[in-house]
């Protein structure tokens, strides 16, 4: 690791954490050095990366002294008091928690859409919502062609959205289940094995919840479309990884499917699957470890002349994740935006 960036990984040894560590290493980022942290309970810990082991330190205040770009997956507490601390030190902040999303001095950035905003940036950098990031992958070709008005999504979400622990819990109910016993729910409030959650993140006054809101709010700030009309359903399923979406789009003139099909195999980051002939569709057990997001069932909404449904699947941890974390690191660096200015470790 040499002639490269001194990189830090906060909450290294989470699910996304533990992705950043692996794609760094996949995409041959460009660092000098990797430095790796978390709570007190994960510290000492050690971590195999490339060829040597790491051990995991307690984040704290002096953890970003000469640190060039800073990878944060620790939660919104931890990132509300550490990522302005990293920011100060010198650090470029790509912060994947909700703690600055909505935060009108901090740029939400999907690469393949709104990369120029990344210059903005006084530090720090949020990632948006997984099941966000997905949906304005597929959406976004399709607006710069025709400009979409309304926009209703159905997501079926994944395990692995919450973390490692309901990961384990999907695994244990999931034997108890098919050996007759009864299930006592931990991390969701009720079985989520052979069962659908309509519920993710708090539920609003308004009768939604926060992950539907952050769909909304999340959307317009990154596609630049502060009129565009989002309403989100956001479902919880039984299902290790990958995010699953079905969107009906409502645009301002007629668009074929075959019209769109062309436009999306042409996008960055997109995978057309689209041929029911032979049942081909996106998966989530394919889309599982992928970086694209895969867009199939593009089909007329029968309901509106000007509308069309498709369905959309992704990698949570990967490109809903992680992987978008590092474009935007990987970004920035292309674009001579980000300042290495920080001697060595």
């Amino acid at each position: 690791m040499n002639n490269g960036y001194n990189v830090a990984v906060v909450g290294a040894t989470g699910m996304v954490g533990q992705e950043f560590i692996k794609i760094l290493l996949q995409r041959k980022f460009p660092m000098s050095s990797i430095h790796l942290y978390a709570s007190d309970r994960s510290a000492g810990k050690k971590v195999f990366v490339g060829h040597q082991d790491i051990v995991v330190k307690e984040t704290a205040s002096d953890s970003f002294d000469n640190i060039d770009i800073a990878l944060f997956s620790a939660g919104s507490e931890i990132s509300k008091h550490f990522a302005p601390i990293a920011a100060k030190s010198g650090a470029l902040v790509i912060d994947n928690s909700a703690a600055w999303r909505m935060d009108p001095r901090v740029p939400l950035v999907v690469p393949e859409i709104n990369a120029d905003d990344i210059k903005k940036h006084k530090g720090i950098i949020a990632n948006p919502n997984c099941s966000t990031i997905q949906m304005v992958v597929a959406l976004f070709p399709l607006h710069k062609v025709n400009p979409i008005k309304r926009v209703t999504v159905a997501t079926y979400q994944s395990v692995s959205g919450t973390g490692l622990a309901a990961v384990e819990e999907l695994t244990k109910q999931s034997k108890i289940v098919l050996e007759g016993g009864n299930v006592v729910p931990h991390v969701y409030a009720h079985q989520i094995a052979f069962n659908l959650l309509p519920e993710i993140d708090v539920f609003l006054e308004s009768g939604y919840t926060k992950e539907e809101w952050k769909m909304v709010e999340e959307t317009r700030r990154i596609m630049h479309a502060e009129n565009l009309a989002v309403s989100a359903t956001c479902v919880r399923v039984p299902v290790f990884i990958a995010h699953s979406e079905a969107i009906h789009i409502e645009f301002t003139e007629y668009m074929s499917p075959e019209e769109a099909r062309s436009i999306l195999s042409k996008s960055p980051g997109i995978k057309v699957l689209d041929d029911p002939n032979v049942s081909l569709y996106p998966q989530p057990w394919l889309a599982s470890g992928t970086d694209e997001v895969y867009v199939g069932r593009i089909r007329s909404d029968a309901s509106y002349l000007n509308g069309l449904v498709m369905w959309v699947v992704s990698d949570n941890i990967r490109k809903g994740a992680a992987l978008n974390a590092i474009q935007i690191a990987e970004e920035a660096i292309k674009r001579n935006w980000v300042k290495q200015n920080n001697s060595n470790k």
